[in-house]
């Protein structure tokens, strides 16, 4: 099904990419569109991952840099009976986290450096379980492809609207150009929300059960959301096309590609998750980061935050 979802979600970028490529130049312009599309395509399939962390800005830690944060990730996927993926910070204020890869022994977890301040250990431990179950469904290469794509069509729209000679010239004259300025972008975002929301709500399942709380994941999607609210993550801000590989939508208001969630209401999401607490002995989920966790730190600190 995995796979299935996959090969329909490139075909669609694809036909998406080949009418704006109609739209600004003809049957000629479908034509190179589609083979653009098509090198996109084998791109986005081996290198998109490290496009994606490139565009959020992350880099990478070890055992050395990051030592509390990678024997955790490691800790759990462990658990999970998966590989170890590599871990990376993104340096901004906003608590956040994303997942990918194009499959579990090419794959990458990357946190903010506002999420491991923001929240509890425990918190942390079911965020990075939630991304972790991403990759073991192999929803990373879903999101790679998604997000490389979208920026493509986005850029090759915004191109035809600045190169591509005056709205009489083109197919559609006026309307095409209008359909290339707006509908383009706008399709891509919708493919963008139509694998999203559902995904979300499996790995918020499968993560819970990674760390064995699912009140631990269900504090931190609220907190986070609160937190998000006021802190601008200008990496998803420049890059909207990667705002649904987050864990919770990382733009706030300041552009109109945040029109459309890309994700699920939080409400709803922490409410599934609370009706996975066992019946006959509920948690209380984890307190702010003041707390103790169950968890153990392995070496020492790094100087932020708890890591």
């Amino acid at each position: 099904m995995g796979h299935m979802r996959t090969y329909v979600l490139m075909a669609a970028m694809t036909a998406l990419f080949m009418g704006v490529g109609a739209l600004i130049g003809g049957s000629g312009g479908a034509l190179v569109a589609l083979a653009i599309a098509g090198g996109m395509n084998l791109f986005a399939f081996w290198n998109s991952d490290k496009a994606v962390l490139s565009m959020a800005g992350a880099r990478e830690v070890d055992a050395r840099t990051a030592p509390d944060l990678v024997a955790m990730v490691h800790d759990l996927a462990d658990r999970a009976a998966m590989p170890r993926p590599k871990v990376y910070i993104i340096e901004t204020d906003q608590p956040n986290a994303f997942a990918t890869g194009r499959n579990p022994e090419n794959a990458a977890v990357a946190a903010t450096t506002g999420l491991l301040r923001s929240l509890s250990r425990e918190e942390i431990a079911g965020v990075m379980a939630h991304e972790l179950a991403h990759i073991r469904h192999r929803d990373t290469l879903t999101m790679t492809l998604t997000a490389t794509m979208a920026g493509a069509i986005t850029m090759l729209a915004n191109f035809g609207l600045f190169f591509g000679g005056s709205g009489r010239d083109r197919p559609g004259g006026l309307i095409g150009t209008l359909a290339l300025m707006v509908l383009a972008p706008m399709a891509a975002g919708i493919v963008q929300m139509a694998v999203s929301r559902s995904r979300e709500y499996e790995a918020d399942r499968l993560g819970a059960e990674i760390c064995g709380q699912p009140g631990w994941l269900a504090s931190a999607l609220t907190r986070i959301e609160a937190l998000a609210k006021g802190r601008v993550n200008h990496q998803a801000e420049r890059n909207p096309a990667i705002a649904h590989m987050f864990i919770i939508n990382p733009l706030n208001g300041q552009g109109a590609d945040n029109l459309f969630s890309t994700h699920p209401s939080t409400a709803n999401r922490v409410a599934a998750l609370m009706r996975l607490q066992p019946a006959q002995a509920p948690r209380r989920g984890p307190q702010p980061a003041a707390g103790r966790s169950s968890i153990p730190r392995s070496g020492r600190t790094s100087g932020r935050g708890p890591w």
